[in-house]
């Protein structure tokens, strides 16, 4: 290695060293936290809402327990440029008007993620009494015969895996794509399907999790059963749900990561409560 080189590495190294040195004496004299601020949207059940009905709602009510803080709220719609307009959004003169998501997913390169604290799955939800009592799994429903898949309108929303789960299998004929973005401020996710498994224009729908389960929760249609769904080689249904703060705030995310495994128990019995389908990770080496 040349003189040259060496001295180029070493500035280098230097210059790294000195910035991370200035990140955490600005994460130290920051000051101190007088609220649990959290970026969340406002009308997006099950997941969070202006009422607190929501089950990140009451997985903030848990942090704010532990930090022994109020809890306080930046609502924006949870549509495009979330992270940009809650979590990151700063003007010159006034701190960030929040701290933290609630839940993102777990590969979500916009926020520094932290450690994940539930897995859930797409699952198949229908209404018992219509042919489908027998489905436990998604294997149950291909291994149905032709005879009662036939006529079988399945609902979901374009472009997610269920699509691409209906197309691996040759089931696009019974797909009902549903759009995924909504400009009515009043819509919840899953909204327009519940209508639909209501009124019988369809007879099954594949959801994610939360979402799916919220529709068994509410019970508005009478009679719902819900059948996970199973991971494939090259097909993923089920993903991993974390935190989110900013990046370049590695003192915070431990404190939440820490807040997490304190309170794990805790948030399973929310998740649990709100008929979220909970899966395990796969194991180490395997493939999702």
């Amino acid at each position: 290695m040349s003189g040259q080189t060496h001295a180029a590495r070493c500035a280098a190294a230097a210059l790294l060293a000195a910035s991370a040195c200035l990140c955490a004496q600005a994460q130290e004299g920051a000051a101190p936290r007088s609220a649990l601020k959290v970026c969340s949207d406002p009308n997006s059940l099950p997941f969070s809402n202006e009422k607190g009905e929501g089950y990140e709602n009451r997985i903030a009510q848990v942090l704010a327990h532990d930090l022994g803080l109020p809890l306080t709220y930046y609502w924006f719609p949870n549509r495009m440029n979330f992270v940009r307009n809650t979590l990151r959004y700063k003007l010159p003169t006034e701190d960030y008007p929040c701290d933290l998501i609630i839940g993102v997913p777990a590969e979500f390169d916009q926020v520094a993620v932290s450690k994940p604290y539930f897995r859930s799955t797409y699952a198949i939800v229908y209404r018992k009494g219509k042919g489908l009592d027998g489905v436990k799994t998604s294997d149950d429903l291909l291994s149905l015969p032709e005879a009662k898949l036939e006529g079988l309108r399945i609902g979901l929303y374009d472009k997610s895996p269920g699509s691409l789960w209906l197309a691996r299998h040759k089931l696009v004929d019974h797909g009902v794509p549903y759009g995924i973005m909504n400009a009515d401020p009043d819509y919840f996710p899953g909204q327009d399907i519940e209508r639909d498994l209501g009124s019988g224009k369809i007879g099954a729908a594949i959801l994610w999790g939360p979402v799916a389960g919220n529709l068994l929760k509410r019970a508005k249609v009478p009679d719902l059963a819900l059948a996970p769904m199973k991971s494939e080689p090259g097909l993923p249904m089920d993903y991993a749900i974390a935190m989110g703060v900013r990046y370049g705030e590695p003192q915070w995310k431990k404190q939440v990561e820490d807040m997490i495994g304190r309170h794990q128990a805790d948030i399973k019995a929310i998740l649990t409560e709100y008929r979220i389908p909970l899966v395990d990770a796969p194991a180490a080496g395997g493939k999702e």
